[in-house]
């Protein structure tokens, strides 16, 4: 190699050689997110690919394989420097058995063995989680949550979901489920059972998909100016100009979600809870439900937060899930 030919050639990550590094993955109903980090955390290198004509578990693993080799290469980092790997996935895990038991989001995702998948396509270990838990672990991490010990994550997008934090650590209740406040029946949500694989009482009046459905049913000329076809933010937007229609669906799903909140709040006595997920994070729809709250602040001093890290939330707590799994695996000599 000639002088000028060294002077171009990339340098090789030396810290993250010799201390090694992680993967995180945010496996989602249309896109796979990976993260590779060093052992602080900081970031080295990113790569995004589309899930939304692959979502067979195979082809999943195989895409997250090449997205771990483009990581390596992008950081220029050796492939016996990685030590572990976690992902989240969006559906109730078994995190012992590193096991994907059901998903609403993924098409045939049921009693997948993700982690053994992981470990033996990459040779390294891993660790699976479902998605809300790990953005809860981000959030208390380096976000909404740093440096609270009892607080509850609550992702509002398509669906709803929360992920509980106890004494500092996710709390994921003994069949898995802990979080699963969807299903919850409080004042407003139809109290008819819910079919396996439907969205829940609560998630259909708080849930985007629940919001875009009720505008749809209660949507006529006469009541409102904005057109029938409208997503939850956008429903939000017209509330915030003044339309009657929105305004009226915004104050009823703030008021279902309070609801939910408060007597979450009574259970677990959590002085915090944090919306996250692109539904939950509106400002208007945080501002509402924030509102709606204030009458029972004299029995609850809970404080609502928005989620600090957005959609950042569920890759970095895969990494940090990455990371505790890597300190606390010896090394293995390569």
């Amino acid at each position: 190699m000639t002088k000028q030919e060294q002077t171009r050639a990339p340098r090789q990550n030396t810290t993250a050689s010799s201390e090694g590094c992680v993967v995180g993955i945010d496996i989602g109903g249309t896109n796979l997110r990976l993260a590779l980090a060093d052992t602080t955390g900081c970031i080295l290198a990113r790569h995004a690919a589309s899930t939304a004509d692959s979502r067979n578990a195979a082809t999943v693993v195989a895409a997250i394989e090449r997205g771990v080799e483009e990581l390596m290469r992008e950081a220029n980092v050796p492939r016996s420097a990685l030590r572990s790997i976690a992902a989240g996935a969006p559906g109730i895990t078994n995190v012992d058995e590193g096991i994907v038991i059901a998903t609403s989001y993924l098409m045939g995702w049921r009693d997948v063995p993700l982690q053994s998948m992981l470990e033996s396509a990459l040779g390294i270990p891993a660790i699976v989680d479902n998605d809300v838990n790990m953005a809860a672990v981000g959030e208390s991490w380096m976000g909404s949550g740093k440096n609270v010990r009892d607080f509850v994550f609550i992702a509002i997008g398509t669906g709803v979901g929360a992920g509980v934090v106890l004494e500092g650590r996710p709390f994921r209740g003994m069949g898995w489920a802990a979080g699963e406040i969807g299903y919850m029946l409080v004042p407003g949500v139809s109290s008819e059972p819910t079919e396996h694989g439907a969205p829940g009482a609560l998630e259909s009046m708080v849930g985007g998909e629940g919001i875009r459905e009720t505008w749809l049913r209660t949507w006529s000329q006469e009541k409102t100016s904005l057109p029938r076809e409208l997503t939850a933010t956008k429903i939000f937007e017209g509330a915030q100009t003044g339309d009657p229609l929105a305004k009226a669906i915004l104050h009823q799903s703030a008021q279902i979600l309070s609801y939910a909140i408060y007597n979450l709040s009574l259970v677990l006595n959590c002085p915090l809870f944090i919306l996250g997920g692109g539904v939950g994070t509106h400002p208007v729809f945080f501002e509402a439900t924030q509102k709606a709250l204030e009458k029972w602040a004299s029995r609850s001093h809970l404080k609502l937060s928005l989620s600090a890290l957005g959609a950042e939330a569920q890759l970095m707590g895969a990494v940090r899930l990455a990371l505790d799994l890597a300190h606390a695996t010896p090394i293995k000599d390569k």
